[in-house]
């Protein structure tokens, strides 16, 4: 019963993850109609509905959610500590998914995880953009990334990058035009390009802070990106302020591009981490990855 129950259970966790039978039946490699049969047998058995089928969609019940929940870290573990028996420290080996947004992927990430699988092609790297707090145990990630070390309590958090430093910056035509601010409550009377959150679905408020004072400034103007690329390109192009991580826009304030504002305002805060579940069982092959990552400082 135990080893029909654990395998059935894989199955249901795999298709609840992935919100569809056809990718949970590709990633498994059996068929659609197997593996629908097998959740069906595993409901039976529990006497309870596991998921709702749709036509187009796939979602866990309350029941389901349940599962997912507390039953899916501990297999997760255990496949870890299967995997950790079969690898030695000279060869380790695992596959790891990591959550980022698209600044710290591109700046942190690409070059740490370069170094690591440059030594160690045995271990291998899923990096997925995303500007959303994502459940990074229901979604079956290793590890997420985020600036500052405001982690949840159950999570284990490395710093991976220096101290970061956001910046108000504008074409050289759009502040001969508009002006200069100079205090963030001034901004309310310009263009901002604004950033659009994932999660929540609405605008990032301007972050500031002078002298242990912090001011938060809910911008307005005619352009959303949800991403920084895409807001420091249309400031480029003279069509308002961008609030926009600093080593970005760095190379175009030197150029003289963009002109940046507000400097007094906006002062340096914690870098990237990585965070991962304290309960994760890590294996050597996790263990370096983090270290390979982790900051070492100037």
């Amino acid at each position: 019963m135990l080893r029909e129950n654990a395998s059935d259970l894989a199955a249901f966790l795999t298709v609840a993850r992935e919100r569809s039978f056809t990718r949970a039946a590709a990633k498994l490699g059996i068929s659609q109609s197997a593996l629908s049969q097998t959740v069906r047998n595993l409901e039976e058995r529990l006497k309870v509905r596991l998921l709702t089928r749709t036509t187009r969609s796939v979602s866990p019940t309350e029941a389901g959610e349940r599962l997912l929940r507390t039953v899916g870290p501990h297999l997760d573990a255990v496949e870890t500590e299967l995997a950790a028996l079969g690898e030695s420290l000279d060869q380790p080996a695992g596959k790891f998914r990591i959550t980022a947004i698209e600044h710290a992927a591109e700046t942190i990430l690409l070059p740490g995880i370069a170094k690591v699988v440059g030594e160690h092609p045995d271990i291998h790297v899923e990096v997925v953009v995303d500007y959303g707090l994502t459940d990074m145990v229901s979604d079956r990630f290793d590890a997420g990334v985020r600036a500052g070390e405001d982690i949840a309590k159950d999570m284990i958090a490395v710093r991976i990058g220096p101290d970061m430093r956001m910046v108000v910056v504008g074409a050289p035509s759009y502040i001969a035009m508009r002006g200069t601010p100079r205090i963030p409550q001034e901004l309310v009377g310009h263009s901002c390009i604004s950033l659009r959150l994932q999660t929540s679905g609405g605008l990032y408020a301007w972050e500031f802070e002078k002298d242990g004072r912090p001011v938060n400034v809910r911008v307005e103007g005619g352009l959303v990106f949800n991403t920084p690329r895409l807001i420091l390109n249309a400031a480029r192009m003279g069509l308002g302020l961008a609030f926009v991580p600093s080593d970005q826009a760095g190379p175009l304030i030197e150029s003289g591009e963009l002109v940046q504002i507000l400097d007094d305002w906006c002062p340096s805060f914690p870098g990237y981490h990585l965070y991962y579940p304290s309960r994760r069982q890590a294996s050597p092959a996790f263990r370096l990855l983090v270290e390979g990552l982790r900051y070492k400082g100037r």
